[in-house]
Formats: C-alpha cells, structure tokens, sequence
C-alpha cells in the first residue's frame, strides 16, 4: 500500500482510498461523486479516468477488468448515475467480471427524508451484483471492503457494491489499517477438481472415438489458454470456442475448429464442422455456460453425449448438459487433466489425430474460397466481411479487438482469427446492450496503454456512446474506432423481417456523418465508401499514434450467417 504521509486522523475518505489501493486499484472509472473519495485517491495512488457519460463509465471498468486481471472500479452518485450502473453490472454478472461499483447515499440523518436523488440502492442492486452492502460506520470500513473484493474475485467473479453515505467519507478517522490482504487480482482463491473425478474424465476423453472440447470465457477469466493448448496438443483434442471464448485457442491450430454456435449458416468458418459437433460422444465443456447463442438455442450440443464440464461454480455444471462434475479452476484443473491423460493410453487419439485434421482443415479452406468474393469486394457499399478481413491482416497477435453487441460482435467473431492461444475479443456477451464497444474498448486501452486496441461497431450501438471520443482525445487513447454505416438496426430489421414479415419503424435511420462528429471532438475522422480504402485507412489510422474514427458505408442487406436466416435470404456467394 502506498505511504500516503498523511497524518493519523485523515478522513474516511482517506481511508476508503488506502484500502482500495491495498486490494492493487491504481485507476478508477467515474465523475465527481464521491467527490471526497477522488479528491482523497490521489494520496493513495489512485488517479481517476473520467468518462462523459453516466452508463459508460461501468462497462470502461469492466474492459479494464478483462484485461488487465484487477478488478475494475466504477463510482457514481446517488441516485441517476447509480441507475445507469445497472446495465453495465448486469453484463458483468452474466459474463462472471469482478467490477466494484462505490456510490455515494445521502448523508446518514436525511436518509428516508425523501433527500435529493435518495434511492433504496441496496434494493436496486440486488439482481446485479454478488454483494451489496451501505458502509455506515467508519470501523467498519475495511471489513466491507475486504468483503466486496472477496465477492468480486472469489468462485465466479463478479460485481460487488459498495454504499457510502457522503457524510461518513469526511468523518474523521482513525489511523491507517495494519491489514495486508490484498484481494483484488482474479480468481482469487484457484480450486482444484476432484482428483478421482479427473482421472475418469481422462479415461473418458482418451477412450472416445469422437472427442470434442467447447471452451467458454472461463478460460480467459481463468488465464487457463497455455493449459487448454497444451491438453489440445498432447492430448489431440479438437477444440472449438463459444464466442466469449474466442481467443482461449490459436484457431491457426489444426485442431481448433473457431467459434460454435448460431453463427453456423452458410459463409461462416465452421458451417461445415457442424456434423464434428453434432457428432461427439464425449464433450468437454470449460467455462462455458451452454447459454442459448452459443448451443444455437440448445439444437447444436449432441443430446447422447457424455459431457464432463470444468467451471468454479458448482450450479453452472450440468445446467443443460448433464455432466461429469469438475467444480474447479480451469488453470489448473486443465493441467491436472492433461497430466492424467498422459497416463493413459493415447494411441487411439493420436491416430485419429490426421483424419480430425484433414476434416478441420477441409472444412476451413472451403470456408475460405466461399468468403474470398466477399472479403475481398471492392466498390460500394462496403461488405462488413471485407472490413473484418482488412483489420485481421493487421492486428497484431498480441492486439485486442473489441466489438459492440449485435452484428459487430458476429462479424469479428466469424471473420477474424486469434493467432495464439489467449488473444483477447472482447464483446458484450452477458447482456449484450448496444453501445458497449466503445467503452469496453477505453477500459482495455486504459488496462493495456501499449497494445493496439480497435473497435468495431454498428451506426447503431455507436450512438450511444458518442460522447466518449471527447474521452478518447482527453486521455490520448489511440482507439480506432470503426463505424459500420448501413443506416439501420440491422440485426433487428433483419430478424423482425424474418419472425413477422415485416419490421417497425424503430429500424431505419435518417443519415448521420460519424466521421464530422469525430472530427467536431478534435478526433481524427474519416468517412470511407469503398472496400479498396478501407485497408488504407487502417494503416493511416494506426500510424498516427492517436485515436481515430473510421466511419464505412456499409451494405445494409448485409447480414451474418445466422442459422435463423438460412432459406430466408439470398446468400452474398
């Protein structure tokens, strides 16, 4: 903890600020309130990243979380901006990412006065958050403290709340705490599964004849990519990934098939690997939460199938897909299990290694002379896959690329590659809100100043977060940001239009010039028409040091291979 020199009887505030500097917070997301709080930080060694608006600033922590392995801290006042941190909480729930959200109360002897902006916080949070609790007595500071990171970093992660009435923070306090802990690096506590339940999820996986792992987020969460890739190697297992997984396997590998899910029509990667997932007979799930996009609605898993399931909460296990129960961290429940496969016999695998491989690569080389037309369009409007396919030639293994919700997410995910196991893209999964690009991509770059980050996002998500690029240029950031253009809601126009026939009105745009609004920020904006400027751009963009606005043209017909659209639509091939 950093020597604040200040004297023993500093403020709470103080106080609070040392014991979040105990737990290894150097950055918080917020505005003013608490103003005691960020007025106090400083002296603890904390410095505080200011967004614009109230309900981006839960989603820069949550980026800043994924990526930089803390835990991520938001503050907010009473009230209004306490309300607009429940969407963001509420994706960091469902994605399993420890946020901490400090808010400030109304002082102690207003409180159910109808004092201004009172809210019944405690209530409201309740859904959201693994732990909610009103610090109400200064001797009680580090207790709550200690217990909101627990929360936050502990079993599955995710968010905690801590209420501070603004007058307890200028209370006077007693001297700094003696404690040490330091609780704010995740998974806190790493659990190892049953031994004797490893060795026979070993034997099961080594005695298959069709063996599949589907690894979730919970590999990134775990840190587990080199352990999943050492078992896919060893052990010769063929891996695919859930979206939040993307990236927890080198999809160059020639055993890993890409992202599973309902994106397998007719123009993604693993359209044709269908039958490899349908057809296990022992599926290893790890961290996966056999949610409704990534089993494309519980049609795609095999129902004969025996699954074993690693994940630290015992309640995901066998949620859907009863299982072999591995209740553990993946890290080193991966280890533990590539050990006791090599105790086995693997000659079976090894031997149906070559035709596992001719199958995967196959099936990927079709993919990829489908999608050369549309990658490589030239003209306008602009394909969306033709935008995916310029910025994976350029980003770097080690770069992050993150996506809005919807579309944005869709086209990333199915056209792009990680070239190493632990390459991180990151998109709003949990809930999956509109306008989440942006910030998630502001807390990535705050976590990891030195890697490239860019953003891809549609006219419409993009529309919620525009105030963010004036926090873009005060921070120096060098996002790119790009704007996919096509004028319309398009996943709902399309989807509506699929279920109804028809769609509502709340799907079509008048025309919006993305890039002036960059530039009118003192951002670097530039609108593109053509599919032969997008790459330059790019590298213009990323030259230039500094954050930058892409807005494309984009083709509003298209659409991701989503298995709902199969026969409804005419195919772009």
């Amino acid at each position: 903890m950093p020597d604040t020199g200040a004297p023993a009887n500093a403020t709470v505030a103080l106080r609070l600020a040392e014991a979040f500097a105990r737990h290894g917070v150097t950055v918080t997301f917020g505005q003013s309130l608490p103003s005691a709080f960020h007025l106090a930080s400083p002296h603890a060694g904390i410095r505080q990243t200011v967004y614009r608006q109230e309900n981006m600033g839960g989603t820069m922590a949550d980026g800043y979380a994924r990526i930089s392995r803390k835990v991520g801290v938001v503050t907010a006042q009473n009230g209004p901006a306490a309300t607009l941190l429940v969407p963001p909480l509420a994706e960091a729930m469902k994605a399993s990412v420890p946020v901490i959200a400090l808010v400030q109360e109304v002082n102690r002897d207003t409180a159910d006065r109808n004092a201004f902006q009172e809210l019944d916080h405690i209530r409201m949070f309740d859904a959201v958050a693994k732990f909610v609790r009103r610090i109400d007595r200064a001797d009680r500071l580090d207790d709550y403290v200690d217990m909101a990171f627990t929360a936050a970093t502990s079993g599955r992660p995710g968010p905690a709340v801590l209420l501070v009435p603004a007058d307890l923070l200028l209370e006077q306090a007693a001297a700094s705490s003696r404690r040490r802990a330091s609780l704010g690096a995740f998974p806190l506590d790493r659990t190892l599964a049953d031994p004797a339940r490893i060795a026979e999820a070993a034997a099961l996986l080594a005695k298959a004849a069709r063996p599949l792992v589907i690894a979730g987020g919970g590999v990134h969460l775990s840190g587990a990519a080199e352990e999943l890739a050492a078992l896919q190697q060893d052990a010769h297992l063929p891996v695919a990934t859930t979206f939040m997984g993307k990236g927890s396997v080198d999809e160059t590998h020639p055993l890993s098939l890409g992202v599973v899910g309902n994106t397998m029509g007719l123009g993604a990667r693993t359209r044709d690997l269908r039958p490899m997932v349908e057809g296990a007979d022992v599926v290893l799930l790890v961290g996966n939460r056999t949610n409704q996009n990534g089993t494309d609605s519980w049609t795609l898993y095999p129902r004969g199938a025996r699954y074993i399931h690693i994940d630290p909460d015992p309640i995901e296990i066998g949620r859907n897909y009863e299982a072999l129960r591995l209740a553990g961290d993946a890290k080193l429940t991966l280890a533990a299990l590539r050990e006791a496969m090599l105790a086995q016999d693997l000659s079976a695998r090894a031997a149906a290694r070559p035709k596992v491989e001719v199958e995967i690569g196959k099936a990927i080389d079709g993919w990829r002379n489908l999608v050369a037309g549309v990658t490589t369009r030239d003209g306008g409007p602009v394909r969306p896959e033709r935008i995916a396919a310029e910025i994976d030639r350029r980003l770097p293994a080690d770069g992050i690329m993150v996506a809005d919700a919807s579309y944005s997410s869709n086209w990333i995910n199915i056209y792009m590659t990680a070239r190493r196991a632990g390459q991180r893209f990151l998109t709003p999964r949990g809930l999956a809100g509109l306008g989440w690009g942006v910030p998630l991509a502001i807390g990535a770059q705050v976590a990891a100043p030195d890697s490239r980050v860019v953003c891809l996002c549609g006219d419409g998500g993009f529309g919620h977060s525009w105030a963010e690029l004036e926090t873009l240029r005060r921070l120096k950031l060098p996002v790119t940001v790009v704007v996919l253009n096509n004028g319309i809601l398009g996943f709902q126009k399309h989807a509506e239009d699929t279920k109804y026939g028809d769609h509502t009105i709340a799907c079509d745009f008048a025309e919006v010039d993305h890039a002036a609004i960059a530039r009118a920020c003192g951002v670097a904006g530039l609108r593109v028409e053509r599919g032969e400027d997008v790459g330059p751009a790019l590298d213009a963009a990323f030259a230039s040091g500094k954050p930058a606005l892409i807005e494309v043209m984009t083709d509003p017909d298209a659409k991701p291979p989503l298995t709902m659209y199969h026969g409804h639509y005419p195919e772009p091939f």
